[in-house]
C-alpha cells in the first residue's frame, strides 16, 4: 500500500477487534448450568415412575382399612299379626258341597279363628275360576291376607277400602283342590314374620 498509509516492519495491524473471553466463559457455565438441570429433572423423573410408585402403593396400603361386609339385622317393614290373630270366613263359591267346613277345620288345626262358614254371596259364587280370593279390608293387605295366604299360594287377594271389621274372607274358587302342606304354609308363615337383614358390602376407607 502507498502514500500515507506504509506499512513499516513486519507486524502487520489487526483488522477487527480482539476476541472476548470472557462472553465464552459465561456461556460455557451457561451450557453446565442447563446441562445441569436437565439430569436432575431426568433422574426426578425416573423416580417418579418407578420408586416413587412404590412408595406411594406401599403408604396407601399402610393406610387403608377393609370394612368388612356385616349383615344387620332390621326389623320387619310390617308387624304382620299371629294366625291366633286372624278371623277367618271360609265361603264356598265352587259347586262342591262340604268344602268350606272341610277348609274352615283345617284352618283351625293350623290355629285360625273361624267365623262363618257357607256358601259364597252372589256376586262370586260360582265365578272364581282360580283357587280362590282372599278379601278383606284395605290394611288387610299388609297383616291378615299375607298369613292367611301362606295357606294358599296360588289365591287373589283383594283390599275393599269401605269394609268394615278386621275378619277376611277366603273364598274358595273352582281351581282349588287343598290347602298348602303343613310343612310349606309353616316354613312360608316363620318367612314372612321373620326379621329382615341388611347387608353391608365390603370397602376400603384411606
Amino acid at each position: 500500500m502507498g502514500g500515507q498509509y506504509k506499512i513499516t516492519g513486519d507486524k502487520y495491524p489487526r483488522m477487527r477487534p480482539a476476541r472476548r473471553r470472557g462472553r465464552f466463559a459465561v456461556a460455557a457455565v451457561a451450557c453446565v448450568t442447563v446441562l445441569g438441570l436437565l439430569g436432575w429433572g431426568t433422574l426426578q423423573l425416573i423416580d417418579v415412575f418407578t420408586g416413587g410408585d412404590k412408595a406411594s402403593a406401599i403408604g396407601a396400603g399402610a393406610d387403608c382399612r377393609t370394612v368388612a361386609a356385616k349383615a344387620s339385622p332390621s326389623p320387619a317393614a310390617v308387624a304382620v299379626p299371629k294366625p291366633a290373630q286372624v278371623t277367618v270366613n271360609v265361603l264356598n263359591a265352587t259347586t262342591r258341597g262340604g268344602l268350606a267346613q272341610k277348609t274352615a277345620d283345617e284352618l283351625k288345626k293350623r290355629g285360625f279363628r273361624i267365623g262363618e262358614v257357607g256358601n259364597a254371596p252372589k256376586e262370586y259364587d260360582k265365578k272364581v275360576k282360580g283357587a280362590g280370593v282372599l278379601l278383606g279390608p284395605a290394611a288387610s293387605l299388609k297383616g291378615a291376607l299375607p298369613v292367611l295366604g301362606t295357606q294358599l299360594p296360588g289365591a287373589e287377594r283383594r283390599g275393599e277400602a269401605a269394609r268394615k271389621g278386621a275378619a277376611v274372607d277366603l273364598i274358595i274358587g273352582d281351581g282349588f283342590r287343598e290347602l298348602a302342606k303343613r310343612p310349606d304354609a309353616d316354613a312360608a308363615l316363620a318367612r314372612l314374620s321373620a326379621p329382615r337383614t341388611t347387608t353391608v358390602a365390603e370397602k376400603k376407607s384411606c
